[in-house]
């Protein structure tokens, strides 16, 4: 719009670039933003040759302006495609085709990072480390703003009419410096010390969660045999041998210390405690920490440094998880104790 009020499109060079390029590629914008989800969750992850076929679309929308192109400046020599003067990337069908493709693949998104949730949490005890908790924001945030263009069109369908526009262009403008700062809140918090730290050791896990990645699918829906027999084997673990003080436990090292498999444990923990493994590992941390405040030691450590010998990785990490066991904030648990 900025460059057609600035007189870009009337005539020459100009307007003959502007209408032959596009510039909205609405059929690539979904399958990028899909597969750089991907390939952020997966580090391993690589396109394959069937990957290609998402951008399809996108591929043959190029080839159908080249076909425009050719046929308007060296078949026919005068403008038969453009004869309207309108550029086709604002035609009714490319705008509805574009938006229900990015619609299915930020859906297709927020799916697949649903599913790499539910799988960190049921398989390491740092999983708020690897959460990318920006991820599901910046994609409901770009859903957002396709709705809004959807509602926009319907109050208004007169999208030539730059100034009748006036509060979806707010809007948009809202949504996009929400997007753009919370990237750059991302950015700043990963060149902190502990935080790099922690993405390097969350980094490390991730081949454990790729190796994990059908734990959902392959532990069955029935009851396990010897529930409590298992469940005691596991309490065990966790009050004599203290794994839970590992900031880095994982899944699988329960499972060998037990000397059984991944899934075997993953059943015992969600059907015997109703916890996934993330947050029952937070339980047992917590739990060791109020022992610790109600002998008193943080009137000799830092509440961080009895957070950290515990097992928890992080601040945020060990607040969010005090508060869910306890349903009070550490300060003021501490506060009650010493009242």
């Amino acid at each position: 719009f900025m460059l057609g009020y600035a007189g870009w499109y009337r005539e020459g060079l100009l307007r003959d670039t502007l209408f032959y390029v596009p510039f909205q590629q609405l059929f690539f914008i979904g399958p990028v933003l899909y597969f750089y989800t991907r390939s952020l969750l997966n580090p391993d992850f690589r396109l394959q040759k069937s990957d290609w076929f998402h951008f399809g679309p996108g591929f043959i929308y190029l080839g159908f302006i080249l076909v425009v192109f050719l046929t308007d400046k060296i078949i026919l020599r005068r403008y038969y495609f453009y004869a309207d003067g309108r550029d086709m990337d604002l035609d009714f069908w490319y705008q509805f085709a574009g938006l229900l493709s990015m619609v299915y693949y930020l859906f297709l998104s927020l799916r697949r990072y649903q599913r790499y949730r539910q799988n960190a949490l049921d398989t390491v005890s740092f999983a708020n480390a690897i959460l990318f908790d920006w991820i599901p924001r910046f994609l409901m945030a770009f859903i957002v703003v396709l709705f809004l263009r959807v509602l926009f069109f319907i109050l208004n369908p007169e999208w030539g009419e730059f100034g009748s526009k006036f509060w979806y262009y707010l809007c948009f403008s809202i949504l996009f410096y929400y997007i753009s700062i919370s990237g750059y809140v991302v950015a700043v918090r990963s060149e902190l010390p502990l935080q790099m730290s922690l993405f390097q050791q969350a980094n490390t896990s991730l081949g454990v969660l790729k190796k994990i990645n059908t734990i959902e699918e392959s532990i069955p829906n029935g009851n396990i045999e010897n529930l409590e027999e298992w469940k005691q084997k596991v309490i065990q673990l966790m009050e004599q041998d203290k794994l839970f003080e590992n900031p880095s436990l994982t899944l699988s090292e329960v499972a060998k210390n037990l000397g059984t498999t991944s899934k075997q444990v993953s059943q015992v923990i969600n059907q015997g405690f109703q916890l996934n493994f993330n947050d029952f590992i937070n339980e047992y941390r917590t739990k060791a920490v109020i022992e610790q405040l109600k002998s008193g030691a943080h009137q000799l450590k830092s509440l961080l440094g009895i957070a950290l010998e515990c097992g928890f990785n992080s601040k945020s990490t060990f607040n969010r998880a005090f508060k869910k066991v306890t349903q009070q904030t550490p300060k003021r648990f501490i506060e009650e104790l010493e009242s």
